[in-house]
Formats: C-alpha cells, structure tokens, sequence
C-alpha cells in the first residue's frame, strides 16, 4: 500500500483550441498540467464533468470550471463551460466574470457542493475545457475513470 501522503495542484494553461480539433494529441497539447505531490486522496476522484454531464454523476464527486454570474456567500449562481446556468454552494464572494474550478459532490441536475476551488481570475478558455468535459465523458471515458 502506498503510504506517502500527495498533494496534486493543478493548473491549466490554456489556448484557443479550434473547435473542430480532430484528434486528443492537439487538446492534450494545449493542455498543461503541472502536478506536485503531497496529500492526494486518489480513494475518490473527481470526474470532469460541464452542464450537460453533470446529472449523469448524481452523489458522486465532480471536477468542473463555471464563470461566476453573481456571488454573495451563500450560493453562487455561475455558467457552466456548455452555457448551462449551476448554483455552487459553499463558495467565498468571488468576483462576476471571474472562471472557478470547483471540485464537490454533485448533489443535484444543476448543482454541486463545492468542498474545493481555484479561482482562475477572469481569463480562460472555456471552449478547450468544454472540449476536454466531452471527451472525458464520451469517446475516451475509460482514460479518466
């Protein structure tokens, strides 16, 4: 059994990616991800999801980037990368416009308890994040479960 404890962080370096990108080496290109290990709990990983995916994961723990609309503590009324309006509880005041990745419990169609986020500021490629939602949720799902 592995023992050590890991820390995954994750950041995104996006570039505009043609929406007609006919292979994942060019996605995969256009995205970077740098990991440092430390305390990484690999028991229950989050699965990629956008608007249209996020009801298939009911209870289940998701990973998405949203832009926030309006935000006051409580709940965050957000967009999701597919243009599908979700409420994100358990988010600080962050600011409209600004790109969050919210990693949580998909506790309803068009919700998810958030347990951790990244706020992204207010520049991102949603396009080449949606992109990366559908191929993890349709021709090459057995990669990312």
């Amino acid at each position: 059994m592995f023992s050590r404890s890991l820390h995954l962080q994750i950041s995104f370096s996006l570039r505009r990616c043609p929406a007609d990108t006919e292979n994942i080496h060019t996605l995969a290109h256009d995205l970077l991800v740098i990991f440092t290990f430390q305390n990484m709990d690999t028991s229950s990983p989050s699965l990629f999801v956008n608007g249209e995916s996020l009801p298939l994961y009911f209870g289940k723990r998701v990973r998405a980037v949203v832009q926030v609309i309006q935000s006051d503590g409580a709940g965050t009324t957000a967009k999701s990368t597919d243009e599908h309006q979700l409420i994100i509880k358990g988010l600080p005041v962050i600011p409209p416009l600004n790109f969050v990745e919210v990693i949580g419990i998909a506790d309803s169609n068009q919700s998810v308890n958030a347990e951790i986020w990244t706020d992204f500021g207010s520049s991102f490629d949603a396009a080449s994040y949606n992109q990366l939602c559908k191929l993890a949720n349709g021709e090459f799902k057995a990669l990312f479960l």
